[in-house]
């Protein structure tokens, strides 16, 4: 079996965080995201080879951190891409991977931007339990949140209906991006494509798929975090710390006030504040400021400051001082 790691996104509303690394490096708790996904795949022994599909312009960024890790199964493939505006649309890159790498075999898709609660193994154990497409399936609690994905409806462990990104959304039950696709399946996006459909994103792939055969359901109750937007890291940042603060051993905090779900960084100095609900990248230094809600990126030199729901690119320097 395979495995495909979708790594390919610009992640423009996270910027200025992620202008210059993938939003998949971001930090939560130890490890990045994508990592999580890695450690989980590089366990399993029923995967024999795990692609990284992402962009040219983050190209680079994935060889450097491969090779400096232990992983043995990953192999990076590049879409010939540099700009949200060149992109091929997952579907369509998902096509071009399958084709250009001449994968044959059953094979698990998974979003690098996906923070899972659930572990994979597990998702790998229901997808081999039948022989039909599986698609993992959340309640995210809202119909309004719902509408921005696949809405699913579930009968018996079966999807009975799918409806990408609808307007009006019947249920709060949504399919995130990790899918289970045997390879008759992943042979059909060509089809999908050429038929003229939607080369975005593989919720419609799925949708234009319940037409032609069944699909199965993996449904969890416990977290899920799309990686997109600063709300929802800052939320997987909240969920993993439990409302506890975090300080690293070789940062500094001193005459500071710490609120719930906070973590502060190596090398990071933060004198004489307020922060709550944030994360304070490496090296980073922080003097009387009132940070909420914010990310503060590496390198960065604030004095005097409030912030509330901000974004601070790495190497800035912002002073209210004289």
């Amino acid at each position: 079996m395979k495995a495909i790691v979708l790594a390919g996104g610009y992640a423009t509303r996270l910027w200025p965080i992620t202008r210059h690394r993938p939003k998949m490096f971001l930090p939560v708790g130890d490890a990045t995201v994508i990592d999580r996904i890695f450690t989980e795949l590089e366990a399993d022994d029923r995967i024999s080879e795990v692609f990284v599909s992402t962009n040219r312009r983050f190209a680079d960024h994935f060889r450097e951190h491969l090779s400096s890790s232990r992983y043995e199964k990953l192999t990076l493939t590049v879409e010939e891409t540099t700009a949200e505006t060149e992109k091929l649309g997952v579907v369509g890159a998902l096509s071009q991977l399958v084709e250009r790498e001449g994968i044959e075999e059953d094979t698990v898709v998974i979003a690098g931007d996906n923070l899972l609660s659930f572990d994979v193994s597990e998702f790998v154990d229901a997808f081999q339990s039948g022989t039909s497409p599986l698609l993992a399936v959340y309640d995210v609690g809202s119909v309004d949140r719902a509408s921005s994905y696949g809405v699913v409806a579930v009968d018996d462990g079966e999807v009975a209906d799918f409806t990408e990104k609808p307007a009006n959304p019947e249920s709060s039950l949504v399919s995130i991006a990790c899918y289970g696709f045997p390879a008759e399946a992943l042979s059909l996006l060509s089809t999908y494509l050429e038929d003229g459909n939607n080369p975005d994103e593989p919720g419609w792939f799925v949708q234009w798929l319940l037409e032609r055969e069944a699909i199965r359901a993996f449904t969890f109750d416990e977290a899920w975090f799309d990686i997109g937007t600063p709300e929802s890291y800052l939320d997987a940042v909240a969920w993993h710390l439990e409302g506890e603060t975090r300080v690293a051993e070789s940062a500094t905090v001193e005459g500071t006030t710490m609120g719930e779900n906070v973590h502060v960084m190596s090398g990071a100095e933060v004198t004489d504040a307020y922060l709550t609900e944030s994360i304070v990248f490496p090296n980073a230094t922080i003097d009387d400021c009132e940070v909420r809600s914010s990310i503060i990126d590496r390198d960065t030199d604030l004095d005097g400051l409030q912030f509330n729901g901000a974004l601070v690119g790495a190497h800035t320097q912002i002073s209210n001082g004289p």
